[in-house]
């Protein structure tokens, strides 16, 4: 198993195997299942820890907080390439 700074993650070789078996379909209703838990989480922290804040707050935050470390290129700052 590599573990170095140029390897972004490691998966379990048992994991791996499991993987293989699942289809597509199957593949993808893990991935939609864990973003639609992540999201509902995101939403009811932010829900809890700011209860002033209205829907629309609250999805500006879990947009910012998906998107930290890029760049926006719809804002009146942006240079173009």
């Amino acid at each position: 198993m590599r573990l170095d700074k140029g390897q972004i993650e490691v998966v379990d070789k048992r994991v791996a195997e499991i993987l293989r078996t699942k289809t597509g379909q199957e593949r993808l209703k893990m991935v939609w299942d864990s973003w639609t838990f992540f999201y509902q989480s995101l939403n009811a922290y932010l829900r809890n820890a700011h209860p002033e804040w209205t829907q629309e707050e609250i999805q500006q935050e879990i947009v910012k907080r998906i998107s930290y470390g890029t760049e926006r290129t719809d804002g009146p700052d942006y240079q173009g390439i």
